[in-house]
């Protein structure tokens, strides 16, 4: 089989196209065949080497959808032939995958496999991130930053389910029509304007209850002066770079609020919490009521190319890699 290696950190030159072993299940596990496979910053992360991976060689990623190929002895909540879908594939930049049978979800019928992929990870960070981190409420405002990126737009989509009024920030016209159309209320074009004197008078000066943040190192301590008393400022992504340190004396100056820099794996530690999410985001999905824009497509052959666009903020949703 195929699949993507990295032998040392670096940049998208790393990400070789190798032939490896052929994987076999261990108990409990399943072996997927991979039909698409959703990218995300956080393999960015491990390619630079600034996220440790276990040892080189490695082969990146996590989020995959798919066929399960063969199972090993102890499995029963899949069997062969089923369609299924995880964000914790052991190596997902590959023709085959190996998973852990309690992180795979079941993908219903009316959502095909490249769907999947592009909604498992993004989909249920726009989840916790809206239902349990800070969970909006009607009346409540946030600040979605990068709001016509993966998450983003799909964040802005989930807050307009929840009856928040949403602000998103985004580089151009293009970006901004697309939040609009996923649900933000009003967009600021941070290229052209100061994201907190806009936000400030959107608000009258009464700030958000919530600031969800990707970026990082750019918009983090700015954005620490839009909450409003006893807000809640969510660090989830450093796309721009690490946010840098924070003398927590300033959350009691800024109105005694709330820091917290979450990850989606520690929201869906149970396969009770994975299923309701995942359920979740796979039911709207369905139904037409959580539509999913897929930016593009690149071979697995061209994962380079694809760290590329990411990494140049070129793509407006979600880009998957496709085996075949």
């Amino acid at each position: 089989m195929k699949a993507i290696r990295v032998h040392a950190p670096g940049g998208p030159d790393v990400l070789r196209l190798e032939e490896v072993a052929d994987l076999s299940p261990k108990d409990g596990e399943a072996l997927v065949r991979v039909e698409a496979i959703g990218l995300n910053f956080i393999e960015v992360y491990f390619r630079l080497g600034l996220y440790k991976p276990a040892g080189y060689p490695f082969t990146p990623g996590g989020e995959v959808a798919g066929v399960v190929e063969a199972v090993g002895s102890g499995v029963t909540w899949v069997k062969p032939g089923d369609r299924v879908a995880t964000v914790n594939a052991q190596g997902a930049y590959a023709e085959k995958a190996l998973v852990s049978e309690s992180r795979l979800v079941g993908i219903p019928d009316g959502v095909s496999t490249r769907q999947a992929a592009a909604v498992m990870l993004h989909g249920m960070t726009a989840h916790y991130l809206a239902m349990s981190t800070y969970p909006l409420k009607k009346g409540d405002t946030c600040l979605v930053h990068a709001a016509a990126g993966g998450v983003g737009l799909l964040l802005c989509r989930i807050a307009k389910r929840r009856g928040a009024r949403v602000i998103g920030t985004v580089s151009t016209e293009e970006k901004a029509a697309r939040a609009r159309e996923a649900g933000a209320d009003d967009v600021i074009l941070y290229t052209r304007s100061d994201f907190v004197a806009e936000t400030k008078r959107l608000t009258g000066g009464r700030g958000v209850q919530a600031v969800y943040d990707s970026v990082g190192k750019t918009t983090f301590e700015k954005g620490l002066d839009v909450l409003a008393p006893r807000g809640t400022m969510a660090l989830f992504g450093q796309s721009s770079g690490p946010a840098g340190s924070l003398d927590p004396q300033i959350l009691n100056q800024k109105g005694s609020i709330f820091l917290t820099r979450p990850s989606l794996f520690h929201y869906i530690v149970s396969r009770e919490e994975l299923l309701a999410r995942a359920g979740d985001v796979l039911a709207w999905v369905k139904d037409g009521s959580l539509p999913l824009r897929i930016d593009r497509t690149f071979p697995l052959a061209e994962a380079a190319a694809a760290h590329r666009a990411l990494e140049a903020r070129e793509t407006s949703g979600k880009v998957l890699l496709l085996p075949g």
